[in-house]
């Protein structure tokens, strides 16, 4: 079997909201094909990379279903405990087959369908979405168990918005698709809109640029239920002339006690190149940072600097913030729509 190279998004700021449209949630987990020739069941990762030996229990779902031969896209997700997790996920990747059986049973993972594009040995692809969602709708009853489900589709935009005002964080957002167009992998052929939240954080520290003259990041932290200040991510989105004067704003608070919970760790290969120590500061300053998905307690990716908080008290930065992913009974009532 081949990887399959799926379609793909183009992030937008706004979905469109004219008459041809198809909204779908774009679900936060590992995009796959899902391939079947007879006995022989395949996933295939965005990047063409085999997946099939870290989930054995989807493979096993997909081997039991009636049809012989099929081409599936979806998104693999994790429920674990109550909340949908990435951790979990990426906890799968591991290289011993022990690890991986064990953790297929005690955390199944869950494969979120939202394309066909064969069944049977006949070719769907080049077909309308239209068509090609009714084809997956009349296909999904024969698909048995919990591990396959059938994600939400809808033509009205309000849905849509909703599914971005209260999914929490298990979705990466919402795409939109033409219903009158065939499937284009490969192609950034789909436009997305992701989920964004801000938060009120401490500046506990900072790393400095490479000549030392100005601010490469700033390292983001907010106080857990003990009062501990928690390292939870950084921002980097810093114009190149104002890291400068920023670095003269932070110099008369360096000495402080920095980061008094979870600390940081070494720079990331998203940081700058520049000194690879951190410089711990007094807890004074608050920014507000705009991010997309939490994960343990962070930001799984770097932050975008949105104002400076003058008005915040640092002690109001409290983790309780972060919107974390979504709960499984959040989870049924997205997929009732």
């Amino acid at each position: 079997m081949e990887p399959i190279a799926p379609m793909e998004a183009k992030l937008v700021d706004q979905l469109p909201d004219e008459p041809g449209w198809q909204y779908e949630p774009k679900w936060d987990g590992f995009r796959a094909i899902a391939v079947r020739d007879g006995s022989q069941v395949e996933l295939w990762s965005k990047s063409g990379k085999p997946l099939a030996r870290y989930f054995p229990e989807l493979v096993e779902a997909l081997a039991a279903t009636p049809p012989k031969s099929f081409v599936l896209d979806g998104e693999i997700i994790l429920p674990l405990g109550d909340v949908l997790s990435f951790d979990a996920l990426q906890a799968r990747l591991h290289p011993a087959p022990s690890r991986i059986a064990r953790l297929a049973k005690e955390t199944p993972a869950q494969l979120m369908l939202f394309d066909l594009l064969a069944l049977e040995g006949e070719q769907s692809a080049h077909r309308p979405l239209a068509e090609r969602r009714a084809a997956l709708e009349a296909l999904f009853p024969k698909l048995s168990g919990p591990s396959l489900r059938l994600s939400p589709a809808t033509t009205k935009l309000s849905a849509a918005k909703g599914w971005l005002d209260g999914s929490g964080g298990a979705l990466d957002g919402v795409v939109a698709k033409r219903r009158d167009e065939p499937y284009r992998g490969g192609e950034r052929a789909m436009l997305k809109v992701k989920q964004l939240r801000t938060a009120d954080c401490v500046v506990g520290g900072f790393r400095k640029t490479e000549s030392g003259k100005g601010v490469a990041s700033l390292l983001l932290g907010l106080y857990d239920d003990k009062g501990k200040l928690d390292h939870v991510g950084f921002t980097s989105a810093i114009a190149a002339a104002e890291r400068g004067p920023l670095l003269a704003r932070l110099e008369p608070l360096v000495g402080g006690p920095g980061f008094t919970g979870k600390a940081p760790g070494g720079p990331s290969r998203w940081q700058p190149k520049g000194d690879a120590t951190w410089i711990p500061l007094k807890p004074e300053l608050v920014v507000e940072v705009i991010y997309d998905q939490v994960t343990g307690n962070r930001f799984r990716h770097g932050t975008r600097l949105h104002r400076w908080r003058p008005d915040k008290a640092p002690r109001q930065c409290t983790l309780d913030q972060l919107r974390h992913e979504l709960r499984p009974t959040e989870l049924e009532t997205l997929l009732e729509v």
